[in-house]
């Protein structure tokens, strides 16, 4: 997509409030690569995504930057926890999985995209299927109707949802079970690993009209796709597009100690340095070049520091931005300004049980000002409070709702509803600030 870093910022700014500085930077970095995509292929070689490292307190938005950059130009992303290469039975290929991960991801993502592109004739195939089980199952209802005519009338009910609850018998696709060859390992699908050398094999079923349209939609879409040329396309997304975010990338730096855990923590940053610095990964789809996939890291840096990193992965990372902790204006922001806000989340939701929730200007700002409060006091997580302040607010709300046929009812949230109803998640506030 031919986004300019500005316009970024500003489909980025729909979902994310404040970080200004981390925004600018994914931005450029998106941008690069639709420059880069314009040169010749002997320049394109040259040139290699500047990778970014992100620190901050949790819950200010790294993984959320990094997730709607993905989203917003349909590359394949993935996010791995770096610590989760210091457990017990770590091997250094471990660290290979989040390529193989990345382009499975990319699979995902071209595979849908192709069943978009063949929904309507594979749609008319399927329902054609399901119509002559249809046909089979109430020929006692045909009578003197001829065979076309039964099969329109039956296909425009089934198209209007009559069949939808029906239960049918028909023959379905029996999918191979996924199973871990080692425990905790990768989950493998024996079918895709022998492929065409097994027959497909078809299980008798008794199955809803709906779901049953839905596996035959799913088998009717295979066929018209080509797998070759989907797999082709996502190595080729994957190692150009794809996005790797490495969470809490501080819990595997040295700390300037060199004992004990330390030595596996910077083991596994000189087994992640490969696949940054750029390396081939053998993949089932074939080999899979990392030298153009576009790496940021994030962490709290609460007590390692950036610096602490061996030199060889900082020098990976040549972009770095500071998230600043969440403000009561950001919360007012995050409440109001945000495309799904979760003033207008909670408010569709209620709207389900025929509840009409208002909010305040004024309860807004008490329920920042009380954020802000509770993660000053206590753990910073964040926009992640919110949640937890909303839950409490709106429990007794949810929990009366619903149950009955009501009409509409207008439920007002004000200041006084939120101090009343956080009370007790704010009584001890003020006395927190001196416990030491």
């Amino acid at each position: 997509m031919d986004l300019s870093p500005k316009q970024i910022v500003n489909e980025l700014n729909k979902h994310i409030v404040g970080q200004d500085e981390a925004k600018k930077a994914v931005a450029i970095a998106l941008r690069n690569r639709y420059r880069r995509s314009q040169l010749s292929p002997e320049m394109r070689e040259e040139i290699t995504p500047k990778n970014i490292i992100m620190k901050g307190p949790t819950g200010v938005g790294k993984t959320e930057i990094a997730r709607r950059l993905a989203k917003l130009v349909k590359a394949p992303f993935i996010k791995v926890e770096a610590t989760k290469y210091t457990e017990v039975g770590y091997v250094g290929k471990d660290v290979e999985g989040m390529v193989r991960d990345l382009v499975e991801s990319a699979v995902r993502l071209v595979k849908d995209e192709k069943a978009a592109e063949v929904s309507v004739k594979a749609t008319a195939a399927a329902e054609q299927r399901v119509v002559k089980i249809l046909a089979e199952f109430k020929k006692a209802d045909r009578g003197e109707t001829p065979r076309e005519v039964f099969e329109a009338n039956l296909l425009d009910s089934l198209r209007k949802g009559v069949f939808n609850d029906l239960v049918v018998e028909a023959d379905v696709r029996d999918e191979p079970k996924t199973m871990e060859l080692v425990p905790g390992g990768a989950a493998i699908n024996l079918g895709s690993i022998f492929g065409e050398m097994l027959p497909p094999k078809k299980k008798r079923r008794k199955i809803a009209v709906k779901e049953l349209l839905k596996l035959f939609l799913a088998e009717e879409s295979d066929k018209l796709i080509d797998n070759d040329a989907v797999e082709e396309e996502a190595v080729r997304r994957a190692e150009n597009d794809g996005i790797i975010f490495i969470d809490e990338i501080d819990k595997i730096a040295a700390k300037g100690n060199t004992g004990g855990a330390d030595v596996s923590r910077e083991g596994v940053q000189r087994d992640i340095l490969p696949i940054v610095e750029g390396s081939t990964v053998m993949t089932k789809y074939g080999p899979v070049k990392t030298d153009y996939m576009l790496f940021i890291a994030a962490g709290a840096f609460h007590v390692a520091r950036v610096e602490d990193l061996i030199p060889e992965l900082q020098g990976r990372f040549p972009v770095s931005v500071e998230l600043t902790p969440l403000t009561k204006e950001d919360f007012v922001n995050i409440l109001t300004s945000t495309e799904h806000s979760l003033t207008r989340q909670y408010a569709v939701l209620l709207a389900v049980d025929n509840i009409d929730l208002k909010f305040t200007p004024d309860a807004i700002e008490a329920i920042a000002e009380i954020s802000e409060e509770i993660n000053m006091t206590s753990e910073d997580i964040g926009a992640r409070r919110l949640h937890t302040v909303m839950e409490y607010l709106l429990e007794d709300i949810s929990f009366n709702a619903g149950g009955g046929d009501y009409p509409i009812v207008t439920v007002e949230i004000d200041r006084k509803y939120v101090e009343e109803h956080l009370a007790k998640i704010t009584k001890n506030r003020d006395l927190k600030k001196y416990v030491l």
